[in-house]
């Protein structure tokens, strides 16, 4: 995963859709929201405010900010004692890193 962008996704002229915003978020984890969020604000800046993919961009930011600081959890609760995929949010010290 990387800060690169779909050529297609950067030609002049070319109007994002809601389906790229879902394209690229809809794998989102933890380790990857930052740079899908970066991402995803290249695609969206210059919509206007009332766009449909503006919105759906913003509402995609707002959960790729949640999973990368919050962790997730997909499809049902996890078990009593298991985490939720880690986040940026936690700290390891230099001790702890492999």
């Amino acid at each position: 995963m990387s800060e690169f962008e779909n050529p297609r996704r950067t030609a002049p002229g070319y109007e994002p859709t809601v389906e790229d915003i879902h394209a690229l978020t809809a794998a989102a984890t933890p380790h990857f929201a930052g740079q899908l969020s970066i991402r995803v604000r290249r695609l969206i800046e210059g919509l206007p405010a009332n766009s449909p993919v503006r919105a759906e961009g913003e509402r995609a930011l707002a959960v790729l900010h949640d999973i990368s600081f919050g962790g997730e959890t997909r499809g049902h609760a996890p078990a009593q004692g298991q985490p939720t995929l880690s986040s940026v949010s936690e700290q390891t010290t230099s001790d702890e890193q492999i």
